[in-house]
């Protein structure tokens, strides 16, 4: 688990998407009152699960997209008193499992003032809600990001190439994606109007600084 800011920690992990390795991350924000916002969180070992109680209790836990709830389940067994939060349609998706609320546009109460939200519903193959802390300046996504022309595995790079993934940002795919421009556009507007450093992404390398351009040139196709 890496230290990222005050108060705001990432643990990135090994991960196969349709047999390539494209990694993902974990993120976790305490909050001003001492509770964690855990952010797509990852397999909770002995090491994870000691190192998340010395930072204090759990309050949320996010699953932030349809493709990021696998370890869900697992964090709400383990803090039952934790919130556990779905992007729109994953509650049906995951029935199974004990969900607390649907995530939209509005902030909870629990991370309202610190943590900002964006449904990105034109992408509709993840349904992403994307995040902004803002003490940190990190907007704190999944897929909205991808950082893999530079991966250490030469098949990840391959795949990279062919998506058109040759710098931090989108791939072609979301041309086929994103059938409404136009409320993509509006939602990105949102996101575009936080003041980004620091963009936390699940696959690659983190942007480290200037954020908020990256995410405009990604999209700028739109």
């Amino acid at each position: 688990m890496e230290e990222l800011a005050s108060n705001l920690w990432s643990q990135p992990r090994p991960l196969r998407f349709l047999g390539v390795e494209t990694g993902t991350r974990s993120t976790i924000v305490r909050l001003a009152g001492g509770g964690l916002f855990v952010h797509s969180p990852g397999p909770l070992d002995e090491a994870t699960r000691a190192f998340v109680d010395g930072l204090g209790p759990v309050q949320a836990v996010i699953a932030p997209s349809l493709f990021h709830h696998l370890w869900a389940g697992a964090w709400k067994e383990a803090f039952p008193s934790a919130q556990l939060f779905a992007c729109p349609g994953l509650d049906r998706k995951r029935a199974d499992l004990p969900w607390d609320g649907v995530l939209g546009d509005e902030a909870e109460p629990a991370w309202e003032g610190e943590i900002d939200q964006a449904f990105f519903g034109a992408r509709t193959m993840e349904n992403e809600v994307v995040f902004f802390h803002r003490a940190s300046r990190s907007m704190i996504c999944c897929d909205i990001v991808f950082n893999l022309s530079k991966h250490p595995a030469w098949s990840t790079r391959l795949v990279a190439m062919l998506l058109a993934n040759h710098r931090p940002g989108a791939t072609w795919l979301e041309h086929i994606m994103i059938r409404d421009r136009e409320s993509a556009r509006a939602q990105l507007d949102r996101m575009l109007a936080w003041d980004i450093e620091r963009i936390v992404l699940a696959h690659g390398e983190m942007v480290e600084s200037d954020g908020r351009e990256v995410l405009r040139k990604a999209y700028a196709w739109l």
